[in-house]
């Protein structure tokens, strides 16, 4: 199946997620993957990835242009000025012209947010990335970054079979924007699920597989897993040839989606935030 993209910004909806992978390993996972087919690749700041990741497009025979690169900021960024500041540096340490998606990682309470966001549209207006965007906010503070009108075109959160995100998703999808789920495996724990498990031998697929292709059946959202190995990499790319029918999708929708696996400290209220 060819790979399908949201088609606001062209992103690819299967990409690869690179925390906590570091050095020549996440090097390695990055020149797999694009070797195997993936054009989405993810990282932030905080990963402490970039300069593997910029590597790793470097040695590929993939066309820059071809590739989808998204980078976050760190939540101890308040402003526009901050933002930039450590946007360029990670620039250099991707070693890359532009991003294609630019993202704050984490809301946080000193973030003066119509600062921060004009400072993000001023990138984007300079060709510096090509859409920006949030990630991790709650519904109420995604709303408020709406409302600011700069045009956001994604949020990246945690999502799975196993965790309800359907305010944001409403959100997103009454405003054009994608949805990019982190972790979406559930941090393994959906490939536990008897109901995944039973799904997967009934298509003769892995649970893992069948939860991607939950996802893919989501309007709007990409996902960005983790996989070091090329094995894992090329299972992964494998949920795109795995169609789900309605009592599939029936079966997953109808499991507690209470469970969420990353949730620090310095979290967002994620009910009323």
């Amino acid at each position: 199946m060819a790979m399908p993209v949201i088609p606001n910004i062209r992103m690819p909806r299967l990409g690869l997620g690179t925390w906590p992978m570091k050095g020549a390993e996440c090097t390695a996972a990055v020149q797999s993957a694009l070797a195997l087919g993936y054009r989405h690749i993810d990282t932030a700041e905080m990963y402490g990835n970039e300069d593997a990741v910029g590597a790793g497009l470097a040695s590929s025979d993939v066309p820059r242009a071809e590739i989808f690169l998204t980078t976050k900021i760190w939540n101890d960024k308040p402003n526009g000025a901050a933002i930039r500041t450590a946007f360029q540096a990670s620039l250099k340490r991707l070693a890359t012209p532009y991003v294609d998606l630019l993202l704050i990682h984490w809301p946080s309470p000193e973030l003066d947010l119509a600062d921060a966001l004009a400072g993000l549209a001023a990138i984007r207006a300079e060709g510096l990335a090509k859409a920006i965007g949030v990630s991790n906010f709650p519904p109420r503070l995604l709303q408020r970054a709406i409302d600011q009108g700069v045009g956001l075109s994604c949020l990246q959160v945690e999502f799975h079979a196993l965790l309800d995100q359907s305010k944001l998703l409403e959100i997103c999808r009454a405003h054009d924007m994608a949805l990019t789920a982190y972790s979406p495996l559930g941090k393994g724990e959906t490939a536990n699920q008897p109901v995944l498990q039973d799904i997967a031998r009934k298509h003769g697929v892995t649970a893992a597989q069948v939860a991607l292709a939950w996802l893919l059946a989501q309007p709007g959202v990409a996902m960005v897993p983790k996989a070091a190995s090329a094995a894992r990499q090329a299972e992964n790319l494998a949920a795109l040839d795995v169609a789900l029918d309605s009592a599939d999708l029936a079966a997953i929708a109808a499991l507690p989606k209470d469970q969420r696996f990353v949730n620090p400290a310095m979290a967002p209220d994620w009910v009323n935030g």
